[in-house]
């Protein structure tokens, strides 16, 4: 049995979190607004045509009224308000139902968020991404906030005892509360490009003198390739976008919050690296594709560089 100074952590999380705040007889701001409105609207019934209609009638009028804004206000749907499902709804019953191309001779007009284009000519549209600008320095410039990117690894915490997963936590929480901006956490799995790789192990196996040597290569990157045919293996990947806002020095102190988040979770026992610009442009662009084997350890040209090659 464990020892009660080695058992491991436990934390109570509230599950209701994201739950909105009761203002009056356990009742939301926004289910006192529909009451309201609804009380507003028999209110004002009741005072024009009170008098002119007998009891029972006017009863008749108001209770499907009360029985409809109770059912609004209280109400849900598929983990929705019932006001927030309607008007779902009706907005999924105003939109398109079927996206077909367009007549012979008529080129489809391009969506709002498309670029403008100088000649209407039938096209796919161009996505206009957030991201404008990366930066040699990693910095990328998404408009409003500026943004760098963090490579980790995963830290192995089932293998710990209770102490260390303990400090561990707690090392990370500290990193949490010390945040002064968004930070989004993206874990995601990729295919391992193992042709590449054998590709250069059995090109370099050319270059080493020694036979026996130049065997073993070989022998591994055909074992990397009969690998890669039978297999689909992943990989994980933990990158860490921080941000910063603001006109003024936003690029220095989004990178000095990256070292700092780098430093934290290096604390941690997760190896860590603040990307420059030719990486983390080769982490979006694998991003974009990830059903794509991609080795994003060597970097890409900046979208504005010019690439240039040898003559002929």
């Amino acid at each position: 049995m464990r020892p009660s100074d080695d058992a491991a952590p436990h934390a109570r999380i509230p599950a209701d979190v994201d739950t909105p705040d009761k203002i009056v007889y356990g009742l939301t701001a926004r289910q006192l607004a529909i009451l309201a409105v609804a009380a507003v609207l028999g209110y004002g019934l009741v005072r024009s045509v009170g008098t002119l209609l007998p009891q029972p009638v006017l009863i008749a009028v108001l209770t499907p009224l009360a029985g409809a804004a109770i059912v609004l206000a209280m109400g849900r749907r598929d983990g929705l308000s019932m006001d927030a499902w309607l008007l779902s709804a009706v907005r999924h019953a105003r939109a398109p139902k079927r996206l077909a191309p367009a007549a012979a001779g008529q080129p489809a007009a391009a969506p709002a968020w498309a670029p403008a284009a100088e000649t209407p000519i039938a096209m796919v549209p161009v996505l206009r991404l957030p991201a404008t600008a990366i930066s040699a320095t990693g910095v990328v410039d998404a408009g409003s906030h500026a943004v760098a990117l963090v490579a980790c690894t995963t830290v192995n915490i089932g293998l710990r005892t209770g102490d260390e997963q303990a400090a561990l936590i707690g090392s990370y929480g500290r990193w949490l509360n010390s945040l002064s901006g968004p930070v989004q956490i993206v874990i995601s799995a990729q295919r391992v490009d193992l042709s590449s790789h054998a590709h250069r192990i059995a090109e370099g196996a050319e270059t080493i003198a020694n036979p026996a040597l130049a065997g073993a290569a070989r022998d591994y990157a055909g074992f990397l390739d009969d690998l890669a045919a039978r297999r689909d293996p992943l990989w994980r990947t933990v990158t860490v976008a921080v941000t910063a806002g603001g006109d003024k020095g936003r690029d220095t102190e989004v990178l000095r919050r990256a070292e700092h988040a780098a430093s934290a979770l290096s604390a941690l026992g997760a190896q860590t690296a603040v990307l420059d610009g030719g990486r983390a442009a080769a982490v979006l662009t694998c991003a974009t594709d990830p059903y794509t084997p991609a080795d994003v350890t060597w970097a890409r040209a900046l979208p504005d560089a010019a690439i240039t090659g040898a003559g002929d």
